[in-house]
């Protein structure tokens, strides 16, 4: 009986020691992959975590005096009403923000954006002018009850429980946040079929970052509904030249008869070439690139050989570019690469796991900014053990 006994303990140990060889050995292999693509993971932290709400789709920015600004879309858990779940839309989503000077400590209570005043918000989408005016780009849902349903212009898009989408719209601030002036709506884009809740052709939108050329024009990526049955989604370009007053259509980035792209930010190389990261859907959840050498009036499309979205990226100090993405299937987490300057190497660049710790597939959105030379803050939302949403980043060290 002894025996058996320092023979199951003897056994049970070599499998211990073996397991803790195993992961020893993955954890050295994941932080040599890490060194040797240029990125090293410091730590996670949280941002902003309330068990009472859903909080998500963060971006973030520097703001002139060096402090950090974290806008998100913030909505009750819907769970706090004995509700089974909460959702991506919700009349009580609002545009807030909380600020950090360190990347690591947060203000704890949010400070209001924007409320719209027909619906809820979603995805706020910061992006700072060279002169300091803050852009914030978001898109809206108005609860339409029954009756009114039925008499609105169609075809409208119903995002299911009454959910009928407002379109887009961007608010301005020119004090760091302190306040925004209000709505500015783009101009609908032809190749949208949609009209919104009050019956008028849907304002352009999307999710995604913008971005000011060396110019002084700021190009914005929109999606449109451009097709029924079957429904898709398609990428265009537009582009200002007041700092965001006023929008012209200048071309189509992305279309297809299969396939819809949508979520998407805009880049512009040291050379000069626009270039598109594009979330897409009904081809298996490839992220797509696509390039413009004629300064946005063409595009050409192509998947980049990895799955991703939605993506962001993020110039470097040494012109090199910082790929960001949520990966939303299993083993569900946030993932980069490094681009050289031209982002033409994407097929290439090693793929770095920042984190593969989240529970389902909702997660990500991420929104990277420069710390400093060497540390970057890349942003997200996360969920662990089927929990509240909440927003994350993970400071990284580039060499």
């Amino acid at each position: 009986m002894m025996k058996h006994i320092l023979l199951t303990t003897l056994l049970s140990f070599i499998f211990c020691i073996n397991g803790y060889c195993e992961k020893t050995k993955d954890e050295k292999e994941k932080k040599g992959q890490a060194y040797s693509s240029g990125i090293k993971k410091i730590k996670d932290v949280v941002i902003y975590k309330d068990d009472q709400f859903y909080s998500s789709f963060p971006s973030v920015i520097k703001l002139p005096n060096g402090e950090l600004y974290v806008a998100f879309r913030r909505a009750p858990d819907r769970k706090v009403f004995s509700e089974k779940g909460s959702n991506h839309t919700d009349a009580n989503s609002y545009l807030v923000a909380v600020r950090s000077k360190d990347g690591e400590n947060w203000t704890k209570n949010p400070e209001l954006i924007y409320a719209h005043p027909f619906g809820g918000s979603q995805d706020p989408c910061l992006f700072q002018l060279k002169d300091g005016t803050i852009l914030c780009a978001s898109y809206g849902w108005a609860f339409v009850r029954p009756e009114g349903i039925e008499n609105l212009k169609k075809p409208f898009f119903d995002a299911g429980k009454g959910a009928i989408f407002l379109g887009g719209y961007i608010v301005r601030s020119t004090d760091g946040g302190q306040s925004w002036e209000d709505p500015i709506y783009p101009p609908h884009i032809e190749p949208e079929v949609h009209f919104n809740a009050m019956g008028n052709p849907v304002p352009a939108y999307n999710r995604g970052a913008l971005y000011e050329g060396r110019n002084g024009k700021i190009y914005w990526i929109v999606a449109a509904t451009d097709n029924l049955s079957p429904k898709k989604t398609s990428n265009h370009l537009l582009v200002s030249g007041d700092k965001g007053l006023t929008w012209e259509y200048s071309g189509v980035v992305a279309a297809d008869e299969k396939v819809s792209f949508n979520e998407a930010s805009i880049y512009e190389t040291p050379k000069g070439d626009l270039v598109g990261f594009l979330r897409t859907a009904g081809m298996d959840d490839q992220a797509c690139i696509a390039r413009s050498t004629d300064g946005g009036k063409s595009f050409k499309w192509e998947q980049m050989g990895f799955q991703g979205h939605p993506l962001n990226v993020l110039r470097l100090p040494d012109n090199r570019v910082l790929l960001t993405y949520g990966y939303r299937h299993a083993p569900f987490g946030i993932r980069a690469r490094i681009l050289n300057a031209e982002c033409t190497d994407f097929a290439t660049a090693p793929e770095i796991v920042l984190r593969d710790d989240g529970d389902n597939s909702d997660i990500g959105y991420t929104w990277p900014v420069q710390l400093d030379e060497n540390r970057v803050l890349v942003t997200y939302y996360f969920n662990k053990e089927r929990g509240t949403r909440y927003i994350a980043g993970t400071i990284l060290e580039i060499k």
